[in-house]
């Protein structure tokens, strides 16, 4: 068994289709027809079943499946290890992160360090907090980045920390009636339309969770649109269609031209109420901290003040 037919058939059983997998791996189909039958005959076992022009994958293919994908992944942490052995002159850091962070905070900490180390293959991927926290679980990334809450189910494998912070503030239009006033009761947030980020997001999660502190329903808020996107959400409420809540990193450019307005909340004695939060670091309890992941980690630290080295 080869490392090279274990990539093969992780992508053929990935695919379900030799053609397609040919494709995918810049090889001829009969080439990769012919590293699986290897593996088959090799154990006298059946990988695939032939239904048609289709191909289901058997119990032993499902199982080998699992395993090599274990496989190759811990060849990759290996290659990797090897390659930081010369001071972090070659290496690379794969990191994940929910839309706000990874569009607002985590670009210039990434410019930093690329500065100091432009060697080190940088790539992020970005999602909602729900999906980053899923990849995070299972190997995806490095390290990502959230700002909402992790599930009950991902905490026992995941390590979180904060490296960060800012604020969700209330934001509406020009032609919204609210432009024109400094701040609105709580209860007045249950008088207006909202435009909302879609479930999953973490800045809808934190509103919600302040909502309920606030003692408000947040099933009684009346949302007209949801979107997965804070852009597309920001576009939408600077048109005038309802209020909504976002990063103040997101508006910066907004709230200087005031096409959109930042409008304070205040309960029955009039204090004025915030919505914070915190920006977390996840790193899995379970896959090997790479050198250039504990670096990066390490500038975070040092950046934000908010943790001990």
């Amino acid at each position: 068994m080869t490392l090279d037919q274990l990539r093969i058939f992780l992508v053929v059983a990935e695919q379900l289709h030799f053609t397609r997998a040919a494709e995918i791996l810049y090889m001829t189909q009969s080439s990769v027809s012919a590293a699986v039958q290897n593996l088959e005959e090799s154990y006298g076992i059946k990988l695939f079943s032939r239904v048609g022009r289709r191909i289901e994958i058997t119990e032993a293919g499902r199982l080998l499946y699992h395993e090599a994908q274990k496989i190759l992944e811990q060849v990759d942490l290996t290659e990797r290890g090897l390659q930081e052995l010369n001071n972090l002159q070659r290496g690379e850091l794969k990191l994940g992160s929910s839309l706000t962070i990874g569009n607002y905070w985590l670009p210039q900490k990434i410019s930093l360090f690329k500065q100091r180390y432009p060697r080190i293959d940088i790539s992020c991927t970005l999602a909602n907090t729900a999906e980053i926290i899923a990849g995070t679980a299972h190997g995806l990334f490095d390290m990502s980045f959230i700002e909402g809450e992790v599930d009950e189910k991902s905490k026992n494998c995941l390590q979180q920390e904060v490296v960060g912070g800012d604020h969700l503030r209330l934001l509406v239009g020009q032609p919204h009636p609210w432009f024109v006033v400094d701040s609105v009761p709580v209860s007045a947030l249950l008088t207006t339309s909202w435009v909302m980020r879609e479930q999953g997001s973490g800045t809808r999660a934190i509103f919600e969770r302040t909502l309920k502190a606030w003692g408000i329903n947040p099933d009684e808020l009346n949302i007209i649109l949801e979107m997965n996107s804070g852009e597309m959400v920001k576009a939408v409420v600077e048109s005038g269609v309802g209020a909504t809540v976002l990063s103040e990193l997101m508006v910066k450019k907004e709230l200087q031209v005031q096409s959109l307005a930042a409008i304070a909340i205040h309960n029955s004695a009039t204090e004025s109420l915030s919505i914070c939060r915190s920006f977390k670091l996840l790193r899995s309890l379970c896959r090997f901290q790479t050198k250039a992941s504990q670096v990066f980690r390490l500038m975070l630290v040092e950046s934000s003040g908010l943790l001990e080295q």
